[in-house]
């Protein structure tokens, strides 16, 4: 048995590793993605005052604050036992789109665009957001002002752009006031062109990408997210739904305050990430970790897509239809989330007019008061990659005794397990090791836009160092990348 290791992943927020392995005929037999540093949010919050938990687990990430704000919130709403205002919960939406646009806008500008744009086999010294700038300015900009665009509806309402401590127990701290939400509707005609031309873009490079587009996990699997009453599309509230490759309701209407009777948390020796299943159909064996009947599910832009019935706004309706065209039934290959991320950025921009022209959206009445009524609670929200659970236990004195944490990348993991083998095997043979061939096994765990910042509190970004490594422990072959 030969291995592989690419350590780390680059252009993803975090650090991990993936190991190949080949067997004695140089032929791929599997694949891992290892996240190799560890997350101590869930202990050492543990004797914390629950309405602390807001600011303090916003810092997990600085890529998607908002979402576990959000989450984290909505679990202190229900130790409350409050319904907030309606306001509260119009801003506290308001503020996820605007998380969703700029998270989306780093994913597919920053992170992929310098592979879809300058080419998988491209010099590697280039391939990267400065490449892309120079290649195509007009792009870059327009993507560095879409993700701004997003961060200033997190600012004017937060205080900041990052880590904002603006949510809290019972509903927000502070209004949108009407200069604020003036701006924020000066600047969504730019946006909106902006990502109009982006899906126009990465549609007509789908015939250059067409080996990719079936092997980058490209395979059956269960999708999860929450929609709305009547199956809308949906990144706040609602209940969750899992539907199967063909398209068919698997689950619906399923409260995630119960979420430990339909998912199950697999643990790994050679990851800190945790495996989420699908409970009723079992975790998927080592034996055969890729059938068709087991619990491997994926959330995120890609599932939401495929399980709502439509998004309730003209434009991106109208890309709904031409997206699901790629599919049938679901569009299966995880490529796609690049094109899903683009339209739910669309989505947001139509949904965040809808709410700034909303009377209640400058109301003052924003937060509700109460004792501890709930000594245990769950909040859920649609963080960029996926489905956010937020878990808390308190005692009577509102002191955290437990925390659990299912974070969006977390979920996606076993599918991007299967991904990586899925490439490989395509990509991949005998021992000679090409900077494109390698390029693409990244960008295949790129196209999940994985946080692991969520899962290690990581930062900054490592050189990529590749063995091949034979079964008495040799290297047979090396790449680096300084």
């Amino acid at each position: 048995m030969k291995k592989i290791i690419i350590d780390p992943v680059t252009r993803i927020e975090g650090h991990a590793k993936i190991s190949i392995y080949l067997d004695d005929d140089g032929q791929v037999h599997d694949a891992r993605f290892h996240v190799t540093e560890f997350r101590g949010f869930e202990k050492f919050c543990v004797g914390r005052p629950f309405p602390e938990m807001p600011g303090i687990t916003a810092r997990i990430c600085g890529i998607c604050p908002v979402s576990h704000l959000l989450a984290s919130a909505k679990t202190g709403d229900r130790i409350l036992a409050v319904t907030i205002p309606k306001a509260a919960t119009k801003l506290r939406r308001l503020m996820n789109l605007g998380q969703i646009v700029q998270s989306h806008a780093l994913s597919f500008f920053h992170l992929s665009a310098p592979d879809l744009l300058l080419g998988m086999d491209s010099d590697p010294t280039k391939r990267n957001v400065f490449g892309l700038i120079a290649s195509d300015p007009e792009l870059a900009r327009g993507g560095i002002r879409l993700r701004q665009f997003g961060q200033e509806i997190i600012e004017l309402l937060g205080g900041k752009k990052i880590h904002p401590s603006w949510a809290v127990p019972g509903g927000v701290s502070d209004p949108l006031t009407e200069q604020n939400r003036t701006h924020i509707q000066n600047r969504i005609p730019e946006a909106r062109t902006t990502v109009i031309n982006a899906i126009a873009l990465f549609k007509g490079l789908l015939k250059d990408y067409e080996k990719e587009a079936q092997t980058f996990g490209n395979f059956p699997s269960l999708f999860m997210g929450l929609v709305t009453p009547d199956g809308l599309w949906e990144t706040y509230d609602g209940h969750l739904r899992f539907v199967d490759s063909a398209g068919n309701i698997v689950a619906d209407n399923l409260d995630p305050a119960n979420y430990h009777d339909f998912l199950g948390e697999a643990v790994q020796a050679d990851s800190y990430l945790k495996s989420p299943y699908y409970r009723p159909l079992g975790y998927p064996d080592s034996s055969d970790h890729c059938r068709l009947d087991s619990g491997m599910y994926r959330v995120g832009p890609l599932a939401r897509l495929n399980i709502c019935h439509r998004i309730g706004t003209p434009l991106a309706d109208q890309e709904l239809k031409e997206f699901r065209s790629y599919g049938s039934g679901t569009v299966k290959s995880s490529f796609f989330y690049h094109y899903a991320r683009l339209i739910e950025i669309l989505a947001s921009i139509e949904h965040i007019e809808i709410l700034l022209d909303d009377p209640d959206i400058l109301s003052t009445r924003l937060r509700a008061e109460a004792g501890i009524n709930q000594l245990e609670a769950v909040g859920v929200s649609e963080a960029p990659r996926g489905t956010l659970f937020h878990h808390y236990r308190v005692d009577e004195d509102g002191l955290m005794q437990k925390v659990n944490l299912i974070i969006a990348t977390g979920q996606n993991n076993l599918a991007m397990n299967r991904t990586v083998a899925q490439i490989a095997r395509h990509f991949i043979q005998g021992t000679e090791i090409k900077e494109g061939m390698l390029n693409r096994v990244e960008a295949g765990i790129r196209a999940f836009d994985p946080c692991l910042s969520c899962s290690t509190h990581a930062a900054g970004q490592m050189p990529l160092h590749i063995e091949l490594v034979a079964a008495d422990g040799s290297i047979v072959n090396q790449i680096c990348r300084e």
